[in-house]
């Protein structure tokens, strides 16, 4: 099986990450048949494992080859990685920025616009699917990589693990669109289609990031470090404050989730790589 995944075409591999990152995204969105909402600690526990997943990821699955190709490539090892990451980090705040405004104009006693729920709701869905944009270049990226690797098999234990964590994330990520619609009046089928369109577009991303890695070697340490910056923007920004903010008061769900999540990751890319 590992021999017959090694011999696809990078942009073959990296179709089949993002589709499982996707799947794992309509899973999240499929709770909505079964629940009408989630416990909170339930949800910040979750919430707080993909963090930490992707804490361990950013490092292990991406820092950490970049390094070793900036090396590779005769560069300076930490110019690239600080450039890559900040780049990273920058476009998601940039795309942040960018992200459209739903304002409601209209009286308070007036009918017209969106419910608040609904606002909420189309803006989380613009913001998840905004995120998952270099969500499937990083792990396009990570695949990528595997047929520039001196081991291709622990380039794509690497590739795994990264897919993996980003999948683990976007479980709970489908769960916060769809149960709050559903919680609003909209119907299961409704929101489990909107929970999980969020996650379409990773596939293509994913696909492009492959060919571009594939193509021009050069990039790769910078491309590598720019997918772990766009990870811990995410992880910063979104899960852990979400989680935390949510939280009961005195309540360590999240941390726990955190630590647990590392751990988990940090074992699993150190025994494949």
């Amino acid at each position: 099986m590992v021999e017959f995944f090694v011999s696809l075409a990078p942009w073959q591999q990296a179709l089949l990450g993002t589709l499982f990152t996707y799947l794992m995204t309509a899973l999240g969105a499929a709770l909505v048949f079964f629940f009408k909402s989630i416990n909170q600690n339930v949800m910040n526990l979750m919430l707080g494992f993909a963090s930490g997943v992707m804490i361990a990821a950013s490092f292990w699955s991406l820092l950490d080859p970049a390094i070793a190709q900036a090396e590779a490539n005769d560069s300076i090892p930490w110019l690239v990685v600080a450039i890559g990451f900040a780049a990273g980090g920058l476009f998601l705040y940039a795309a942040d920025l960018l992200l459209p405004k739903l304002v409601i104009t209209q009286a308070a006693d007036s009918k017209q616009g969106f419910p608040d729920y609904l606002r909420r709701t189309i803006l989380l869905v613009f913001s998840i699917t905004l995120h998952n944009i270099p969500e499937g270049l990083a792990v396009g990226v990570a695949f990528g990589a595997v047929s520039q690797a001196a081991d291709p098999k622990i380039a794509l234990a690497a590739a795994v693990s990264v897919a993996l964590g980003i999948g683990i994330q976007n479980f709970p990520e489908g769960a916060a669109v769809s149960i709050p619609m559903r919680q609003g009046g909209t119907s299961r089928a409704k929101a489990f289609f909107y929970g999980q369109a969020s996650g379409l577009v990773e596939p293509f991303a994913g696909i492009l990031g492959a060919l571009l890695v594939s193509s021009m070697t050069k990039i790769l340490p910078y491309a590598l470090a720019f997918a772990a910056g766009a990870m811990i923007y995410v992880v910063v920004e979104e899960l852990i404050p979400e989680a935390k903010e949510s939280a009961a008061s005195h309540s360590h769900m999240a941390i726990l989730g955190v630590m647990s999540g590392f751990i988990l990751m940090m074992v699993l890319d150190v025994a494949l790589g």
